[in-house]
């Protein structure tokens, strides 16, 4: 699938789609960490199922991720670090780990511009999707944040405490993910795969038995961002496909 060792690597990923593997989800982390040996791997161990305005607070030593096994498992391993962000946090093991996840206890929205889930885009990481679409690539909320499109976060913020690995605590305000036309604006991300494949930022590979789509982050970037910047209405609040003079 074009992966080196020194490559920066996310993966989304449904292990029942992949199907048996030695060692179950350890197993996987496990195989991935010794094959990106001189590069940066990452699990996202999102919590924004159980951290919002009802429970404001995030723990990172035992905030459970709500997203499926392979995150529940990576969240607490030792091997590597697990970031603060309160609800879109990720796990980084590998070079520069530490400085990837720097600064996330801080951010008041899902993925900004100054956050990790953008800077995959500037690190040009790939994005693995194992067995699963674009409605879990969280990836694209970044763009979503990046391009500045309208009506994608809330306008009221609620206060959320983070407990970092020490015990301390600190709160801030929190803008979390909103449209006023959809409940869950990730689930039309389906709409710009297309695009990506004839762009060439998307291939396709095979892990065990799970459809992977390999994903170049910056040409993802760059080729929604286009999209957006050629549209005046928001025509992504559904399944639709995007015109090419949209993109090409």
């Amino acid at each position: 699938m074009g992966i080196e060792p020194n490559d920066t690597i996310l993966i989304h990923t449904s292990m029942k789609a992949i199907g048996e593997v030695e060692g179950g989800a350890d197993g996987l982390i496990d195989a991935f960490g010794e094959y990106l040996k001189d590069g940066l791997f990452i699990v996202p161990t999102h919590t924004w199922g159980c951290v919002g305005r009802d429970q404001p607070v995030y723990d990172v030593r035992s905030t459970v991720p709500n997203i499926g096994a392979l995150p529940r498992c990576a969240a607490f391993r030792k091997d590597g670090i697990r970031s603060l962000h309160p609800t879109h946090s990720i796990w980084a093991k590998g070079k520069n780990a530490c400085e990837f996840v720097k600064g996330e206890g801080d951010l008041e929205s899902p993925a900004p511009r100054k956050g990790a889930w953008n800077r995959l885009a500037d690190v040009h990481a790939k994005i693995l999707l194992i067995g699963v679409s674009h409605n879990k690539n969280t990836f694209i909320h970044s763009i979503d944040e990046y391009a500045s499109v309208p009506d994608r976060l809330g306008k009221v913020p609620y206060d959320v405490t983070v407990i970092d690995c020490e015990g301390n605590a600190s709160t801030h305000p929190m803008h979390p993910h909103f449209c006023s036309k959809t409940g869950d604006i990730s689930e039309y991300y389906v709409n710009f795969e297309k695009p990506l494949i004839r762009l060439g930022a998307q291939t396709m590979g095979k892990i065990g038995n799970a459809e992977v789509r390999v994903v170049d982050a910056y040409r993802c970037r760059e080729i929604i961002s286009r999209i957006y910047s050629r549209t005046k209405e928001d025509i992504f609040t559904g399944f639709t496909e995007i015109p090419e003079e949209m993109y090409i």
